[in-house]
């Protein structure tokens, strides 16, 4: 059974990790934290697990506050794996000092807010214990028939865009207020410092990068330098007024750093960001938005465009849909024919599939009980990192996969 570390948990995403109890975690969790907003807003959403009516967990935190939280992690050594969710402008540098003390770290993105941090990277992921970094994406079922269809070359063929209209576009609206786990969200003032936090171009891109190796490099065997060419990228702002950011935050104005990019009382956060590269040959457009808080019945909002040979990919999401997720596939020639009979293979991953002609071609019908929420799937990749653990697998394909996409999000950030 697995004792886990928490290291200054100043990101929900730590508490998610815990949101499912698990059978090889020993209940019994050490913080090691400064006093504070971050870390209450994590104590508090573990409590909220441990007091839910539905499949309660009864996780046991053991507290250690005060000065030099990370050596004193690293000296007590309570376990061999470290949970890390904080701010990210000095992520890189803990990551590196647990991966020097031997202890496996599971790390939120970004690892990185600027190119400087590159040399700390190749460091931290150079040979074993393991770092990994909480990649959620895999784990959505959406995103895994996408990858299916692709892999399939009698439906998909190959990746067939032009510079006009590259072979996948992907793209992601995601809000500064929402709910998660049922209550609102109370985000760190940091959390709005793109020095701290990190920027347009280096923080929801991280994931669509993951999506894109997934796609093209299945056996990650790409690196930046030899096989990515990044064609350009953009940056721009989001106007957060100050009944927001307190919405947010509970903070009743803008501090410090955040200040110097207040104009007319409104933050001029810059957020927001499009990257367009070509890895391995394949052209891919990335395009990421924040908005200040979701419609009525809505969320984030992911859409996805892929370009095959044989048939295209269309994954939307919006009021047009109910903001619901819909996979569509579109193209002719026979098209019907190849979906009728690869859908039985495809069956054999995702129970139930089925398929009806929509307005695009044909829509690929997925069971409810095949889709998982966003905060699932943190549980879902603590599992992954702890069969890795288990098998003693410290894989170089996982490390240059890494290495590759936070090079080109720094790289991207270097260029605006």
């Amino acid at each position: 059974m697995h004792t886990l570390l928490f290291y200054d948990p100043g990101h929900f995403h730590a508490a998610l990790t815990l949101r499912s109890q698990s059978p090889r975690v020993d209940p019994a969790i050490h913080v090691y934290a400064s006093e504070g907003p971050d870390l209450d807003a994590f104590l508090a959403l573990i409590r909220s697990f441990n007091e839910r009516a539905e499949a309660p967990t009864n996780w046991e935190v053991n507290l250690h506050t005060g000065d030099n939280a990370l050596q004193r992690l690293i000296d007590d050594r309570h376990g061999e794996i470290a949970i890390v969710a904080g701010r990210n402008n000095s992520k890189l540098q803990s990551i590196r000092a647990l991966h020097d003390a031997g202890i496996h770290a599971l790390v939120d993105k970004p690892w990185i807010t600027t190119s400087a941090a590159l040399p700390l990277l190749n460091e931290a992921t150079a040979g074993p214990p393991l770092a990994q970094d909480i990649m959620t994406s895999r784990h959505d079922v959406v995103a895994q028939l996408r990858r299916q269809i692709v892999t399939t070359d009698a439906v998909f063929g190959g990746f067939a865009g032009t510079a006009e209209h590259p072979d996948i576009e992907i793209t992601s609206l995601h809000n500064l207020c929402k709910t998660v786990n049922g209550v609102p969200l109370q985000r760190p003032a940091w959390y709005y410092d793109v020095e701290v936090q990190g920027d347009g171009l280096v923080d929801i891109q991280t994931h669509m990068v993951d999506q894109t190796q997934w796609l093209i490099d299945p056996e990650d065997e790409a690196e930046y330098e030899n096989d990515i060419v990044l064609d350009s990228a953009e940056r721009w702002t989001t106007n957060v007024p100050l009944s927001a950011f307190t919405e947010s935050t509970g903070a009743a104005s803008f501090p410090g750093n955040i200040a110097k990019h207040v104009v007319d009382g409104e933050l001029q956060l810059a957020c927001n960001g499009q990257i367009d590269y070509r890895l391995k040959g394949v052209r891919v457009s990335q395009h990421s938005e924040w908005a200040l808080r979701p419609p009525e019945g809505g969320g984030d909002l992911h859409s996805a465009t892929v370009r095959g040979s044989g048939c295209g990919i269309v994954v939307r999401q919006g009021p047009e849909t109910g903001y619901a997720t819909e996979v569509h596939v579109t193209g002719e020639d026979g098209l019907e024919t190849r979906i009728s009979e690869a859908i039985p293979v495809w069956r054999e991953s995702f129970p139930g599939l089925d398929y009806k002609e929509s307005e695009l071609g044909y829509e690929l019908l997925i069971p409810a009980p095949l889709r998982t929420g966003h905060e699932e799937h943190f549980a879902m990749v603590l599992d992954e990192f702890l069969d890795l653990v288990e098998t003693s697998t410290w894989s170089e394909n996982i490390a240059r996969r890494i290495r590759t996409r936070y090079t080109l999000t720094a790289s991207a950030r270097d260029i605006v």
